[in-house]
């Protein structure tokens, strides 16, 4: 377990590794910093505002794992790059992209191989439809404290 981040006093408690940015500003950037400081060739990522995460997701997620970059859920909305298992052979395309001021993971997906859990099979696994939920603002976190885990 690895949390990455600009501001390493918010985390402290949590008595974890952590791993300030080498890109800081961006999600490309701490993506990138995770998967360099990994000292295995994959890693399972999620953004740190994720409240309900499905862990029947994320072992099929890692169970996926073929010959490909990443592996990424699908939703009906798009692709969810924050809850996704990506290889150490995205190093060099993603140092490429945010040395060029790309920051859009999602325009990074499209220079790899990916394979997608497609929305059919997500919503077989993720029955409530909370698994990808993410919240941003103290509203989305008052909402999200009344829903039963």
């Amino acid at each position: 377990l690895l949390l990455v981040g600009d501001r390493p006093e918010r985390f402290e408690s949590y008595g974890l590794p952590m791993v300030p940015d080498l890109y800081p500003g961006s999600s490309l950037g701490g993506l990138y910093t995770g998967l360099h400081a990994a000292t295995t060739d994959r890693i399972f990522v999620t953004s740190c505002d994720v409240p309900f995460p499905n862990p029947e997701l994320i072992r099929l997620i890692c169970a996926e794992a073929e010959s490909c970059d990443a592996i990424v859920p699908a939703t009906q909305g798009g692709l969810e790059p924050l809850f996704a298992l990506y290889r150490k052979s995205c190093l060099p395309a993603m140092r490429t992209a945010l040395e060029a001021g790309n920051f859009r993971i999602t325009a990074l997906l499209q220079q790899l191989q990916i394979k997608t859990i497609v929305p059919e099979q997500l919503e077989q696994i993720d029955t409530t439809g909370r698994a990808l939920l993410n919240i941003n603002t103290p509203g989305e976190y008052a909402a999200c404290k009344e829903l039963k885990p």
